[in-house]
């Protein structure tokens, strides 16, 4: 590992190590917290449930939450009949995740590690999922350990931001919203890693998330973000070309059988 990556780990770990220390103390208080039903997880955001399907069956699969955070994904994928590892470079996140499968009753194996350096064997995983991830990392490194740790025929779903729509950018940078915090390295997937990840997946598809949807990020009311989402779906089957104008991007990787 070169100094500059071992560098942007302890940025990133600092980060969201801060993050999880800030949260702790809520769940100290209010254990109760911890417990979430399914749907809490898959309707937090419009493009999460459409995409976790796109994992297939889980139930007596071994799959991988990758850079679990919170670990709900972790607790979602345990509850569908898998067998969960998962990993984060924070270990105040990992602590929290442990906790919420406890408190939910399902067993995972965490791992504090890095993405591109993975504690696990060759062809360990059937599935992987990651949301808001992969722009952390270094990517050709990242996308080489995601190679090696997938089964051949395995699939890896992930849901990246996406930083190819100039007006959406200029919101970014000048216009405050939640959550809008980002470590120094964090840059939104543009084509150019597409392009990276396509030469460790020739086997990888797109489908671009929230294009009018976007707006509930500073309307955030139920109703009118369940109407943009129903207009985003019809938009983008009529003109799929509008991806890339999209602000998360849905990007499944297989690895070929052979």
């Amino acid at each position: 590992m070169t100094k500059q990556l071992e560098l942007r780990l302890a940025d990133e770990r600092h980060f969201h190590d801060e993050q999880a220390v800030a949260r702790a103390k809520t769940f100290a208080d209010h254990p109760e917290l911890l417990r979430f039903a399914d749907a809490d997880y898959l309707d937090h955001a419009s493009w999460i449930r459409s995409a976790f399907a796109l994992l297939g069956p889980l139930a007596g699969q071994h799959v991988l939450d990758y850079g679990c955070g919170h670990g709900m994904a972790s607790v979602v994928m345990a509850r569908a009949g898998a067998e969960v590892s998962a990993f984060d470079l924070s270990p105040c996140y990992v602590g929290e995740a442990q906790q919420r499968a406890e408190a939910n009753g399902v067993d995972v194996r965490f791992a504090v590690a890095a993405a591109e350096e993975l504690p696990y064997p060759d062809a360990s995983f059937h599935a992987i999922w990651g949301n808001a991830i992969l722009h952390h990392t270094e990517l050709p490194v990242a996308a080489k350990e995601l190679v090696r740790i997938l089964k051949p025929g395995g699939v890896a779903v992930f849901n990246e931001p996406w930083g190819e729509n100039p007006v959406l950018n200029l919101v970014r940078r000048h216009v405050p919203y939640f959550g809008k915090g980002r470590t120094h390295d964090e840059q939104p997937f543009t084509s150019i890693e597409l392009e990276l990840l396509r030469q460790s997946f020739p086997d990888m598809t797109t489908t671009g998330q929230q294009l009018f949807g976007m707006v509930s990020r500073v309307l955030p009311f139920r109703l009118v973000q369940q109407g943009l989402d129903i207009i985003d779906r019809r938009t983008l089957q009529l003109i799929p070309s509008l991806k890339s104008w999209c602000r998360y991007m849905t990007i499944v990787l297989r690895k070929p059988l052979a």
